[in-house]
């Protein structure tokens, strides 16, 4: 088995990449490689020569992640616009890209007379983030649209997972460690394009109204527990507004933090457990991360 410097690949590969750039929050430190394949063959050849000690991460759009300051340890698959393709299969199926945008993937269902697929408007993220953390938004969740995905196992074994192979639950599939989702197929109802662009404009619409879009945030920050809803808590805790360095909770909507300018990934990452800490000690509630954090502190 190989290190990554030994390995013929396609694409491109970088050592000491800056993440920073790349996820939402424009803080972090360097993925010790990022590698962006050419095609799926290209995936499955690297990872099947990879030592199988080195970690192996995805990376969509980064809307959802903490990058710690100290950078991540491995190598981080990010895949470039060749898996961001979306094709309409019969009537009522997509088969979408594990780089395609969820704005890419509702138009292209609208385009199609396909429903069910409109609150991927409202994620920023890519099929393959939604895949894997079950992505959810409006009442609506991957689950209910996904039928199979196509994923490259640690080992560059390309396999078909079914929905149920992904044993889904809130926010959360079973997809196994360092796994990539290169692509899969949604199965949404015929319905009127108009219908359609109708309920995508009402999303967003209560999307700008309700969330800070235009900040540089990680999205929704904690796990809303059963039965109710994390901003809530974070709010009767007397956390609106508050701050750790550069980081704040926000004053427009409570479950996102928000870096304000120059606030390191400490900063956010000890301002939601101080948020946590807080809530704990006010309601008793225990708030979990839905933001997933990764890396070196």
């Amino acid at each position: 088995m190989s290190a990554p410097s030994e390995i013929a690949v396609r694409g491109k590969l970088t050592a000491n990449a800056p993440l920073a750039k790349l996820v939402w929050f424009k803080s972090g430190g360097k993925a010790d490689w990022l590698f962006e394949p050419a095609d799926v063959d290209d995936l499955c050849g690297f990872l099947s020569q990879l030592d199988p000690d080195i970690p192996v991460m995805g990376l969509g759009l980064g809307s959802n992640l903490i990058i710690r300051d100290g950078g991540v340890e491995g190598v981080v698959v990010k895949l470039p616009k060749a898996f961001a393709k979306v094709e309409q299969v019969d009537a009522v199926t997509l088969e979408a890209g594990g780089g395609a945008h969820g704005v890419l993937i509702s138009s292209a269902a609208r385009d199609a007379g396909i429903g069910g697929m409109e609150f991927l408007r409202s994620i920023p993220g890519t099929l393959g983030g939604f895949v894997k953390m079950n992505g959810g938004a409006y009442g609506r969740e991957t689950c209910e649209i996904l039928t199979e995905a196509t994923i490259v196992r640690r080992d560059g074994t390309l396999e078909r997972w079914s929905n149920d192979d992904l044993g889904y639950s809130y926010r959360h599939s079973e997809l196994p460690e360092g796994a990539i989702v290169v692509s899969a197929r949604l199965e949404g109802h015929p319905e009127k394009p108009e219908v359609i662009q109708a309920e995508m404009d009402r999303i967003q619409e209560a999307r700008e109204a309700s969330q800070p879009v235009r900040t540089k945030t990680g999205g929704s920050t904690f796990k809303n527990p059963p039965g109710g809803s994390a901003w809530k808590f974070v709010d009767d805790a007397g956390c609106r507004g508050l701050t750790k360095g550069g980081a704040m909770v926000s004053e427009k909507h409570t479950n996102f933090l928000i870096n304000t300018g120059e606030a390191t990934s400490a900063d956010i990452e000890d301002l939601g457990d101080e948020v946590r800490a807080r809530v704990k000690q006010h309601s008793g509630q225990e708030l979990e991360w839905e933001i997933k954090r990764v890396g070196r502190r």
